[in-house]
């Protein structure tokens, strides 16, 4: 698409008529290593775990503050950083974002107490929760709209990949270095990333609405399609009902929005409620069930590694049909799944193939939550409503860490825990369908407006 004849582009239009760019793939590739950085040191707690009750002599309870401060931070970050970044770009707030929790992952390899590092891993959980919707939000405005559900997956799944990835590392590392190793690697990735960071211009979209001039637009355009914007004056964007001048949290929670806002936030809470009480304690479960801290470690990761394959079958399903009932599926199936998983300790072969299919349709719902915020909401106010989706999400997480030593002390097995997350799964399952019905009718509404205006 090039300039119309009063020099008019509208820059979701341009993005979506063109192949997907090298500068594209580079952004892709720059925001999904960001993302692995970001599920590893979220994770390593959880595989560090057990190596650390064994040295400070610690028990499971005392440990479990340590376990969720990081989830605490996350939703400090998020909740901080999606104002932020609809106010100061994208890539200033993800820059800082990659640095904090770089930095304070390398602090906590050198931790001496539970206090000390309760302290740490709550800071670095706030550059953990700045890190995840900026990257989301960046990548979605960059994606064309017939491609984004699967590209926003692709990149998610570095989350699950590089929570996969601790436990790998775990299992590699604790034994040979020390539990402070894992840390250490999980500092040292982002601040790389960091600089590699520094050559990304901000979301393009962000620069029509913020005001930028037509020069630094334009030089954006041609690096994802040539010269087609080279007589651009002016750029648009297709959103004909955000107040722009309103403040980001005042679109979340706009009357149009605000049931869709609400449904999100109940689905990604349940979700990592499920999500995060299976992260932090299967590892310790599993090994009181007999296993060694390695085959713990070991089997706890195909959860997560589930999840990469369902994020990518479900984001590429998400393109071609209903998303809203592709992911209300996901959830009702993880539901199931997670009761058989804790049905088959007894059979470390079922158990292995049972926590990997879980996982993938945990990952195939959880990981497509931030495409339906994205596409929920106008430039605006997308990255608050993407950060606030994550950062009240992140509350369920800290309950699942909380609840899972809670249920443990109360004498409760394996597989009563495991027959419990059903529930929050299926309400998760029910709360997008029904946001799916209430946007249909929306869209509805909105095209008979238009029609009579």
């Amino acid at each position: 698409m090039a300039a119309d004849r009063h020099g008019v582009i509208d820059v979701q239009e341009f993005i979506d008529s063109r192949r997907f760019s090298p500068f594209q793939w580079g952004i892709l590739i720059l925001c999904f290593l960001i993302v692995a950085a970001d599920g590893f040191d979220t994770a390593a707690i959880g595989f560090v775990a057990p190596a650390l009750i064994k040295e400070w002599s610690v028990s499971k309870v005392d440990l479990g503050p340590v376990l969720s401060a990081a989830l605490l931070g996350l939703a400090v970050g998020a909740l901080v950083a999606g104002p932020a970044a609809d106010r100061y770009g994208r890539k200033r707030v993800l820059l800082a974002s990659v640095i904090i929790f770089g930095v304070l992952s390398l602090l906590s390899a050198y931790a001496s107490s539970l206090n000390q590092l309760l302290a740490l891993r709550f800071l670095t959980g706030v550059g953990l929760g700045a890190a995840m919707p900026n990257a989301t939000t960046l990548l979605s405005e960059y994606a064309p709209a017939n491609r984004r559900g699967f590209l926003v997956n692709v990149m998610f799944c570095g989350f699950t990949l590089g929570a996969a990835g601790g436990g790998f590392a775990a299992a590699t590392l604790i034994p040979e270095f020390g539990w402070r190793s894992v840390f250490i690697v999980g500092g040292i990735i982002p601040l790389i990333l960091a600089v590699a960071l520094l050559w990304l211009p901000d979301s393009v979209r962000y620069m029509v609405v913020s005001g930028k001039s037509p020069a630094e637009i334009r030089a954006v355009l041609e690096r994802i399609g040539g010269k087609g914007s080279a007589m651009a004056t002016r750029f648009v964007l297709p959103e004909h009902d955000s107040n722009q001048e309103a403040s980001p949290l005042s679109i979340v929670l706009s009357p149009r929005l605000r049931f869709g806002t609400f449904m999100l936030w109940v689905t990604y809470f349940m979700g990592l409620l499920v999500y995060y009480l299976l992260s932090s304690w299967m590892p310790t479960l599993i090994r009181e069930a007999g296993m060694s801290i390695r085959d713990a470690s070991l089997v706890t990761a195909l959860f997560p590694l589930g999840s990469t394959v369902g994020a990518i079958i479900c984001g590429w399903l998400m393109d071609r049909l209903n998303p809203f009932r592709i992911v209300g599926f996901a959830y009702l199936s993880t539901g199931v799944f997670v009761w058989a998983v804790g049905q088959s300790l007894g059979d470390t072969g079922l158990l292995i193939a049972l926590t990997f299919t879980a996982g993938l349709f945990m990952g195939g719902g959880q990981v497509s939550m931030p495409v339906l915020a994205a596409s929920h909401y106008p430039t605006a106010g997308r990255a608050s409503g993407v950060a606030w989706m994550l950062g009240i999400g992140r509350f369920g997480g800290i309950l699942g860490a909380f609840l899972g030593g809670t249920l443990f002390q109360f004498g409760l097995s394996l597989p009563t825990i495991l027959g419990m997350l059903a529930i929050p799964a299926m309400i998760a399952a029910v709360s997008i369908l029904a946001m799916g019905a209430a946007s249909r009718k929306n869209e509805a509404d909105y095209v008979r407006s238009e029609a009579l205006s």
